[in-house]
């Protein structure tokens, strides 16, 4: 981890890409980690404009740490690497979607990633498990016995 200045400092950023963000009222862009290869969704962490920057320019996921106030590079203390492979910005240049080969677990737990272990809601081959949903809370919810009307996307 490399302690550096709040994420106000100015950074190296494409000032094109800078002008394009739409940052929080803390700095912060989300980035979401993704494995490139398979499509999993690794972990949520946020950036700065000089996060986003060393990501961009290092090959290697730069991340600010709300908590501890600086930035950290994936893997530097873990040993679990995430090699950028690709970065987007959203529709609405709110969020970052990071594409990494991910070395180890993504999740400070240990987990593979941080969604492994609180499992909200699981629907495979149109059966629900767990819980009975709302019609309206979205597609392909329902079952023959369920009661909600499957819906093809």
């Amino acid at each position: 981890m490399t302690s550096t200045p709040t994420p106000s400092t100015p950074s190296g950023l494409d000032p094109e890409i800078a002008a394009r963000l739409r940052r929080g009222a803390d700095g912060l862009v989300p980035a979401i980690a993704q494995q490139y290869d398979t499509g999993e969704v690794l972990m949520l962490g946020w950036m700065d404009d000089e996060a986003l920057h060393r990501t961009l320019t290092t090959g290697r996921c730069t991340y600010w740490s709300r908590s501890r106030q600086e930035y950290w590079v994936k893997g530097d203390t873990s040993g679990h690497f995430q090699w950028v492979k690709s970065v987007a910005l959203d529709c609405d240049a709110d969020t970052v979607l990071v594409k990494v080969d991910q070395i180890g677990a993504a999740c400070h737990t240990g987990d593979r990633t941080c969604f492994d272990a609180d499992v909200l809601l699981d629907v495979q081959d149109d059966v629900q498990v767990g819980v009975q949903v709302d019609a309206r809370a979205g597609a392909r919810l329902g079952g023959a016995d369920s009661g909600v009307p499957a819906v093809d996307q």
